[in-house]
């Protein structure tokens, strides 16, 4: 914690309120009194505070695996890394394994720690682990995605082609792929 962030009072919560619910968010209004007295209304969504994991795979020395699956967001097939809820009594790296077998058909004896992210925390209470996933080992869970998803190898010689891809667009996976090329220059 910076020292900045270490002299921070945080705000009093005078009030919390469920104003919205849908089957997968839960918008919450806030009453907040700050240090000095002043007070807003916040709104943000409320997570499960489960959280999420994401995966680099490596298939080999060389290669990693991605997914392309669609993104009713924007409408659009995305590219990335695996990724997904952590389930109630997971760690991250029992929920990245249960992801991996399920995503792109692979367990993975060896988890690495890469980062932690924090997404939207203006707005919004979840965080995601980052892995390492390597000496994988062929094994298949049944998903809960809709249709199958398209595996699509990648080499790792090639990240600056994977940054220029059109459907290689979502936050965290960008920001997992250039954590990952800061740890491989770190080797």
């Amino acid at each position: 914690m910076s020292k900045t962030a270490a002299t921070k009072v945080l705000p009093i919560i005078h009030h919390r309120e469920q104003i919205a619910s849908t089957k997968i968010f839960r918008i919450e209004s806030l009453d907040l009194e700050f240090s000095n007295g002043v007070t807003r209304q916040y709104e943000r969504m409320a997570g499960s505070g489960r959280g999420a994991v994401m995966m680099i795979p490596f298939i080999d020395e060389q290669t990693f695996l991605l997914v392309r699956e669609y993104a009713a967001g924007t409408n659009s097939y995305q590219l990335g890394f695996p990724k997904g809820l952590i389930d109630p009594g997971e760690s991250p790296e029992q929920a990245a394994n249960r992801e991996l077998k399920e995503e792109v058909g692979y367990g993975a004896h060896q988890l690495d720690f890469l980062h932690r992210l924090q997404m939207a925390p203006t707005f919004f209470n979840s965080t995601m682990t980052i892995l390492i996933a390597r000496n994988l080992f062929p094994e298949r869970l049944p998903g809960d995605e809709p249709e199958p998803l398209e595996i699509v190898p990648w080499k790792v010689n090639q990240l600056e082609s994977l940054l220029a891809q059109d459907d290689f667009t979502e936050a965290r996976s960008v920001a997992a792929l250039l954590l990952f090329e800061r740890w491989l220059r770190s080797k």
